[in-house]
This record gives C-alpha cells, sequence and structure tokens, in this order.
C-alpha cells in the first residue's frame, strides 16, 4: 500500500476504471492507493475511508500539509497580486503546503493564494450549518464534493469535516452512523438532520432546510413543511429519521 495524495483541484472517484462516479477528492486529499492497473489507481480516501478508482496522474507524492481552503473557493496568482494571471482554481476543504507568505498571499506549489482564503490545518471551524451556507447556488452535482457541484451528502460531510467531526461520504452511511434518532414529533432545530431514502438535508432554522437538492438543482433553502410534503408527492416517500449530532 502507498501514500499519495490528490494533486488536481477536484478528481473523480469513480466505482471502476472509466465507470460512473460515486464521490469527488480535493486537492491535497491523502489516500492509501491498494492496487493499480492499466493507468489507474485503487484507492481509499482517507478523510473518509472511501474506495474508488482514480486516474495514477491524479496522485503525486505525500507533501505536508499547513493549510486549508476555508473559502468558499479561491484562486491560486502566478504573483503574490490579484491582478496577475490567475492559474487553477480551488475549492473549500482543498489542502495546501504553504512555502512562504507574501504581501498577504500564500505561496503554494500551485501558485499564490489570498492568505484570507485560508486557515492553519489544525484549525477547526465550529458551526457546520453556517459551512453549509457557504455553498448556497452551488449547482447540484450527483457525487459532487465541491463548490463546483456538489450533492446533499456532500453538503453535510463538507460541514462536518470543516469542524473536525469524522463523516462518512454516503447519506445512507450518515444516517445510520451519524447522532442519536430523535422520536417522532420531537421539534427540529438548528443543527439536526432529516434525511430520506436517498437524501439529507440540514436543519436551518424554524421550519426551513439547508440542502442540496435535484428539484432546485442547486444548495438551497425550502421551507421543512413545502420539501416534506414534495417529496412524499414526488414519490420519494416520507422522512426516515431525523436525528441530532
Amino acid at each position: 500500500m502507498t501514500r499519495l495524495r490528490v494533486i488536481k483541484p477536484v478528481v473523480d472517484l469513480l466505482r471502476s476504471p472509466n465507470g460512473p462516479r460515486d464521490r469527488q477528492l480535493l486537492f491535497g486529499d491523502p489516500v492509501d492507493v491498494v492496487d493499480k492497473t492499466d493507468g489507474w489507481s485503487r484507492i481509499t480516501s482517507d478523510k473518509d475511508g472511501y474506495p474508488g478508482w482514480v486516474r495514477a496522474d491524479q496522485l503525486g507524492p505525500e507533501a505536508q500539509q499547513t493549510h486549508w481552503v476555508t473559502a468558499p473557493a479561491t484562486h491560486a496568482y502566478k504573483q503574490p497580486d490579484m491582478k496577475s494571471q490567475d492559474r487553477v482554481s480551488l475549492s473549500f476543504g482543498s489542502k495546501l503546503c504553504v512555502l512562504s507568505e507574501q504581501n498577504r498571499f500564500l505561496e503554494t506549489e500551485l501558485g499564490f493564494i489570498p492568505a484570507i482564503h485560508a486557515k492553519l490545518s489544525a484549525t477547526h471551524l465550529t458551526d457546520p450549518v453556517a459551512v453549509a451556507e457557504l455553498f448556497l447556488g452551488t449547482p447540484y452535482l450527483w457525487g459532487g464534493n465541491s463548490r463546483f457541484g456538489i450533492d446533499c451528502s456532500g453538503l453535510v460531510q463538507a460541514g462536518l469535516l470543516a469542524c473536525g467531526i469524522p463523516c462518512p461520504g454516503d447519506s445512507s452511511d450518515q444516517e445510520r452512523e451519524l447522532g442519536t434518532a430523535l422520536p417522532a414529533g420531537t421539534e427540529p432545530k438548528r443543527g439536526d438532520l432529516l434525511f430520506w431514502k436517498g437524501h439529507v438535508a440540514w436543519v436551518y432554522g424554524e421550519n426551513m432546510l439547508l440542502h442540496a437538492n435535484a428539484y432546485h438543482m442547486d444548495v438551497t433553502f425550502e421551507p421543512m413543511d413545502q420539501a416534506i410534503t414534495r417529496i412524499l408527492e414526488q414519490g420519494d416517500g416520507s422522512v426516515t429519521s431525523h436525528k441530532r449530532l
């Protein structure tokens, strides 16, 4: 088994070589390579144990990670100057190896990133719902895990991992492993999770959900009673559990 890291901004984690996407990995994510074949690597993601296949050229040697991106997204510039050429875009959650700090920019292997867009690796945020809110308007993408495209379980995972709380990648595993199930009729409160078969949503506040969903095709607010009725009427069933972290 070889220890490597993702060296592209966003990488699809596939069920098989050239197969369907199950999840995504972000720049700097560490992985264990357990097999190789014809330019493909079978890996296990360090952040949640998710297995899958990525192209071998999307991985590189481990590096000391010093910071992570805490803005919804950021650019790496050719020079420590916002007017210089932008080289690449990175999503919230990307991991960085910072070489120096110049003129309020962090020097990395990709270029210079605004220092205000990153925090030290040991820093955890404190409100997973506020993290999820950073993704408002992000287009829905099945299996997505980035500011450029995300799904319901990706939105939950982004919030929890940013706050130092372990979280699986799929909503079915999240329903099984996260929090405590509450009795039917319990008043929802901010930070609770509502699960349906194949879907999960954050409780944002009184009668309000925050979720990535294929009906709106983005991350959006939706009144809780409206969402529950809509999901039932479209044939996807009732809420299967209400959990509190």
